[in-house]
């Protein structure tokens, strides 16, 4: 078997990722959220997006699976929904007070994850790092013909920013 594959950069960025996600959801979880919850949090706090289908453009997911996760948000109170004045087939979403409050103790668990993470990486090798993931996540957009992200990668939030 050639190893060798075991060493490319998709292998081990799958390989960060899962950790990064295991570490995520260990942290969030005390507080009532999910790794999947934190796009759609973040482009609510940020006023980036407010319906499902430009939530579901925002986190990089399909409708169905953001609809899901919506209704689970609203029922555990991360979200509200109210109709759209302007089409009543569709309804915007805002963050619950319980998210609002919630959401910067994820926000500084989530970093500190990343500092632990990155633990013996000066500022301008992290800060490469990440400028470095953006380009890769720019790189397999273009193939995949998929629109571009803003600067700070998935989520609003620089790539490393996930755990």
């Amino acid at each position: 078997m050639d190893l060798v594959v075991l060493a490319t950069p998709g292998h081990l960025i799958t390989l960060a990722q899962r950790g990064f996600a295991r570490l995520s959801e260990a942290r969030l979880k005390p507080l009532g959220f999910g790794i999947g919850h934190l796009p759609v949090l973040v482009a609510l706090r940020e006023g980036v997006a407010n319906t499902q289908r430009d939530l579901a453009r925002f986190a990089r997911t399909e409708q169905p699976p953001m609809a899901q996760m919506l209704a689970r948000m609203e029922r555990d109170g991360l979200i509200r929904r109210t109709p759209d004045p302007a089409d009543r087939r569709s309804s915007r979403v805002a963050l619950a007070e319980t998210a609002e409050d919630r959401l910067p103790d994820a926000i500084a668990a989530l970093l500190a994850g990343n500092r632990e993470a990155l633990a013996g990486f000066s500022d301008a090798e992290a800060a490469q790092f990440v400028a470095m993931l953006q380009r890769v996540i720019a790189n397999l957009d273009q193939i995949a013909g998929a629109e571009p992200q803003a600067a700070g990668g998935r989520g609003g939030g620089a790539p490393a920013d996930d755990a």
